[in-house]
């Protein structure tokens, strides 16, 4: 909640800135709007009046009123987003404009006009008529506005009408004189392609006869092959099949061959897994039963046994009939093998001669076909044209869609258009409202001078103290009871409760530079303490300008330097004021050859002395950044304060000031603004003047009652300091 509150305030007091530059640079500000609002006025009055006129045409791009020969209807030609951005600029083109010119001769008429009777030249028609001239399209539409200006609204209305007029025949023309072109260039490219045709035509029954063509490749497109693709393709498929079979049984018989060199048995054992035979195999099983037979018998019976010797015969008759077969398909098979070699060389032989003859027919028909195809793509070209060429005569010959139809065609209308006076008499307001405004932001950007307290208490890092009203007098004339004198009593509030010790009690104002009102402050504090019932010296130590005893109108002839000096008493050097308890010491004359004087022994005895004697001494000092009297001074007394003119002085300067101040070891207790405009900076109001009106408003018919405002934060104790002093 608390975060919202500062927040809110925050906004706040950033709107109270600005509302206060505006009321203090209110003159920059109502001159610049006094300027700016008066030039406009006047411009606009003197500016001659212009009338204006439009005429509203629709534009097309080229079309027919039937679809051409061809063509799918009047379909147009298709959307095209940069099209009447194109038709601007041809309405403002020199072809356009040149009818214009010609149809209202206007190089002799506005020669008359504007050019003292000589007849102007047609570029600067053209260049006056652009100026006058404003294109626009009515969105999403094909229309075009023609807005033309003049100082007579006739001539407007006739400019507007002729230049649409202007732009109407040159389109039609455009196009009239595009498709006769066009038809034109059909017809003579169609008698040179005729002429090519017929050259060609030569050259292909030349090399006709020439190289001895067939007649069945005559009308072909290309020497036709000896083989058809479809039967080459079957002898391709055919010598792959045959091919496949003699590698597999040659393979086969191969190693076959091989089994019966080494080992007869192994032969008869292989054979039946590599090749089928029915006749084989029956024989092989009758073999493996006579076999198993005879191992019985063996058991049983001797070799010499007849049963023995049968079942041995039965195996050897069945051994060989079993090698016979064998011998017979190995037999077969080298015949199989021996005929798909024959028929695969066959199939090879027939396509590589059929080959070799498309090819030398190729090769040797090859220029004459070259020629046939040239022919016919001239042909083809040739017919092409011809179509076009017709196609275009029938477009040509038929009617014709108005491409730019004028709608609205211009009227005279007798009420100026420019200058639109309130319109421009409003902008010069606000124009010089934004300028005068922008301005005195702008100069309050480029000053740097101390505005408000938070610059102060943020490049200085100093409290404000006090803030005294402009044009203040001294409060020993307008009296302890005036309004002014509440801003001093608010600064002396301040300083007793800033200085840490009750025994410090002599404080030097110094500023940062001339005219800051640091000697008038000085005197009105010490009024101000003297009128509480303290006894107060004000002392004038700015030695090379003084100013107090102009202030009181009492003599310097006597002062500060002829005590110092030695040259008179303390008693002789200070005088009375119209406040009992407030006395002055003057400057008193500087010799020449006592510049240093301030700095001397002498005058840190008299402060001693006078912490004694006085409840509080102030002493008046030249501006720190002048000479070293002051930083001097600030070095001596117990405290200091630093008086800033309200937007006299760049902060740099009172920051180098303060920097001064505390590198002589003084002890700066705060910062006095001086000299503000309460009127005219509502922020300083509460500091001052809002106590006063509500104050002396309520005890108006009593007395009044001494108080104070705590400016840094400090809690002022009015009745406690009063009772003291």
């Amino acid at each position: 909640m608390d975060q919202l509150k500062n927040s809110s305030q925050e906004t706040r007091l950033h709107f109270l800135d600005y509302w206060r530059i505006i009321r203090i640079r209110k003159t920059v500000i109502l001159a610049v709007f006094l300027l700016v609002v008066i030039t406009a006025t006047v411009v606009t009055l003197m500016y001659p009046e212009s009338f204006a006129s439009v005429a509203r045409i629709q534009v097309d791009q080229e079309k027919t009123d039937i679809g051409g020969v061809g063509s799918l209807g009047n379909l147009g030609s298709g959307f095209d987003p940069y099209f009447l951005l194109t038709e601007f600029e041809t309405i403002q083109s020199h072809a356009v404009l040149t009818g214009v010119i010609d149809a209202m001769d206007l190089k002799a008429k506005w020669g008359k006009k504007y050019n003292n009777g000589v007849p102007m030249s047609e570029s600067d028609v053209e260049d006056m008529i652009k100026g006058r001239l404003d294109l626009r399209n009515i969105r999403n539409t094909k229309f075009i506005e023609i807005k033309a200006y003049s100082d007579s609204a006739q001539e407007a209305a006739d400019l507007a009408n002729q230049i649409a007029q202007s732009y109407r025949d040159y389109r039609a023309k455009e196009y009239n004189d595009l498709k006769n072109h066009g038809i034109t260039s059909l017809k003579k490219q169609l008698e040179d392609q005729d002429a090519t045709i017929a050259t060609l035509q030569s050259n292909v029954d030349d090399l006709r006869v020439k190289l001895n063509i067939p007649d069945v490749y005559a009308n072909a497109s290309s020497a036709a092959p000896l083989m058809t693709a479809d039967r080459l393709r079957e002898l391709g498929s055919l010598r792959i099949s045959k091919e496949a079979e003699y590698n597999q049984q040659a393979t086969l018989l191969a190693g076959l061959r091989t089994l019966d060199r080494t080992n007869h048995d192994s032969l008869r054992k292989a054979l039946p897994i590599a090749y089928t035979d029915t006749e084989l195999n029956s024989l092989t099983s009758e073999l493996d039963m006579a076999e198993q037979n005879l191992i019985k018998i063996e058991v049983d019976y001797s070799a010499e046994h007849p049963k023995y010797q049968n079942a041995k015969k039965a195996v050897d008759d069945l051994k060989r009939k079993i090698d016979e077969r064998v011998d017979g398909i190995l037999l077969g098979l080298q015949q199989k093998v021996d005929s798909a070699k024959s028929f695969l060389d066959t199939i090879t032989h027939e396509i590589d001669e059929a080959q070799k003859s498309d090819i030398q027919m190729a090769s040797r028909s090859a220029p004459y076909f070259a020629a046939k195809k040239a022919l016919d793509n001239a042909n083809r070209w040739r017919d092409t044209l011809s179509m076009k060429t017709e196609q275009e005569k029938v477009d040509v010959s038929l009617p014709k869609a108005r491409m730019v139809t004028v709608m609205d065609p211009a009227v005279p209308l007798n009420k100026a258009v420019r200058p639109n006076k309130p319109l421009n008499i409003v902008l010069g307001v606000v124009f010089g409202l934004v300028v005068g405004v922008g301005l005195a932001f702008f100069i309050e950007y480029l000053d740097t001078s101390v505005k408000t307290i938070d610059d102060v208490e943020r490049t200085l890092g100093s409290p404000v103290l006090g803030v005294i009203p402009q044009n203040i007098g001294l409060i020993m004339n307008e009296g302890a009871e005036s309004p002014h004198a509440e801003a001093y009593r608010v600064l002396r509030t301040n300083i007793l409760f800033s200085r840490k010790d009750d025994k410090l009690n002599t404080v030097v104002v110094v500023s940062a530079g001339a005219g800051e009102g640091k000697s008038t402050t000085a005197f009105n504090l010490a009024t101000i303490f003297a009128q509480n019932g303290a006894r107060v010296l004000v002392v004038d130590s700015d030695l090379r300008r003084p100013t107090l005893h102009k202030i009181n109108g009492v003599t310097n002839a006597l002062g500060l330097t002829n005590y110092l000096l030695k040259q008179n008493t303390l008693d002789e050097v200070i005088q009375t004021t119209k406040v009992p308890t407030l006395h002055l010491m003057a400057s008193g004359k500087l010799p020449s050859s006592s510049i240093g004087i301030l700095s001397s022994a002498a005058m840190k005895a008299l402060i001693t002395e006078l912490k004694g004697r006085y409840d509080f001494v102030v002493f008046d000092s030249p501006p720190i950044m002048g000479v070293s009297d002051a930083s001097i001074l600030a070095s001596e007394v117990d405290m200091t304060l630093q008086v800033i003119q309200y937007r006299r002085y760049p902060q740099p300067m009172n920051i180098r000031a303060k920097q001064m101040i505390e590198k002589v070891g003084g002890n700066l207790l705060g910062i006095v603004l001086n000299n503000i405009n309460m009127s005219q900076d509502e922020s300083y109001y509460y500091y001052s003047g809002y106590y006063h009106d509500y104050y002396y408003s309520k005890n108006a018919d009593s007395e009044p009652t001494e108080t104070g405002t705590a400016v840094a934060g400090t809690a002022a104790k009015p009745e406690s300091i009063k009772s003291k002093y």
